[in-house]
């Protein structure tokens, strides 16, 4: 059994791609306040770009290894 977290795309807490239900879950606080700060970030600058980074990047909750 492993004790490290992973950060993954939430399949069943998710708006578009399970980003932020994914951070939500690794940060173990509400989904909501991930959005809140996620759309706050992204008209400073820059939260549209990191968020296609992360939905690309980040593997889904399904397609994690059973550890």
């Amino acid at each position: 059994m492993s004790n490290y977290k992973k950060l993954y795309r939430s399949v069943t807490d998710k708006k578009l791609c399970g980003v932020c239900g994914g951070f939500a879950e690794y940060f173990e606080i509400d989904p909501s306040v991930v959005r809140i700060l996620w759309i706050i970030f992204a008209f400073s600058g820059g939260g549209l770009l990191a968020y296609l980074v992360c939905a690309l990047i980040m593997p889904s909750q399904n397609q994690l290894p059973n550890l």
